[in-house]
């Protein structure tokens, strides 16, 4: 797992440990000592703790030929929209070169059967309208961190046309690559800045596709699973997001949240003169139902009440 630090990538070290899976992560040090992979205390309890910027080509290639890994999780990544803005350059470094050095590695390492690169559903050129986007529609990105993982999505289909390509498995390759996009995630242990949870600042009135951390976790070990039995017929691009009944601006997460804490209140702070975010935002999730069986479990009530739940017991409860 690359990002193994982060709030995604936490949460994926630990199913998959508990899983019975040998985890090895490469990713920088997490961002605070509440995140959840810190308070989880997982990185003491997977195969390796790897500290290291996805920057580094050379890095990164040896760290897959010293530990073969066979399913390669690709999360580490820039993730913030408004610090896109701050730091572009660094932004697309970490995002696309990041990504392509992985594929790299993967490319000089045997033993990798699968990999599932971690995009985001800001990949699609954003027209804000109010059907949810497919697979199929075109990449894009107004922001410079939305536009890094369109440019993302087309190195991906780049790499599996020129290096893993379906029709040369076996004979040139053993590898099944696939893209995964989700909704804006949420769940315990997620303190970074700007994020809906630990400040809920956002746009009052942008919808979003909001769903549990778990929701796309499950989607992309899923997924994984099927490439593994079948490489040639999953490899491509897939969406994890919530029901569409679940589809919910900020304000409503936010007050749902502060419906489940039983105290706080809302105060409309957003700036007029704030830069530029995707007011509509949603995802068909038609294609991970019909062909992976997969489905969200949970709705959007539900979801909040476990992010809740983490929030105000991770002080005196056993985080992992």
């Amino acid at each position: 797992i690359t990002g193994h630090t982060g709030f995604k990538g936490s949460w994926l070290s630990i199913w998959l440990h508990e899983l019975g899976a040998e985890v090895v992560g490469v990713a920088l040090d997490p961002s605070s000592d509440k995140d959840n992979f810190v308070l989880s205390d997982i990185g003491s309890k997977i195969k390796a703790d790897i500290r290291t910027d996805i920057r580094f080509a050379q890095k990164i290639k040896e760290i897959f030929i010293r530990y073969q890994p066979e399913i390669v999780f690709h999360l580490a990544a820039q993730p913030l929209v408004r610090l896109s803005y701050e730091q572009p350059v660094e932004t697309y470094e970490a995002n696309v070169m990041g990504t392509i050095h992985v594929m790299e590695a993967i490319r000089v390492t045997r033993s990798v059967k699968v990999a599932v690169m971690i995009t985001t559903d800001k990949c699609y050129e954003n027209k804000e309208q109010l059907q949810g986007y497919k697979e199929s529609d075109p990449f894009g990105g107004y922001d410079p961190y939305s536009s890094s993982k369109g440019a993302c999505e087309i190195a991906i289909q780049s790499w599996r046309k020129s290096f893993f390509n379906p029709k040369d498995y076996g004979k040139k390759h053993i590898v099944s690559l696939a893209s995964v996009r989700a909704g804006n995630v949420i769940g315990g242990g997620d303190w970074a800045k700007d994020r809906i949870i630990p400040d809920c600042i956002r746009s009052p009135r942008a919808v979003r596709p909001w769903e549990h951390v778990l929701e796309p976790l499950s989607g992309y070990m899923m997924l994984a699973q099927k490439m593994w039995d079948n490489p040639t017929k999953y490899c491509e691009g897939w969406n994890f997001g919530p029901e569409d009944d679940s589809v919910s601006t900020v304000w409503e997460v936010a007050a749902e949240l502060v419906k489940n804490f039983g105290f706080g209140e809302l105060k409309d702070s957003s700036e007029l003169n704030a830069v530029h975010e995707a007011r509509f935002l949603m995802l068909d999730i038609n294609k991970a139902k019909i062909h992976l069986g997969w489905k969200p479990r949970l709705n959007m009530q539900q979801c909040i009440t476990l992010v809740a739940d983490w929030y105000k017991r991770y002080k005196t409860d056993n985080v992992y």
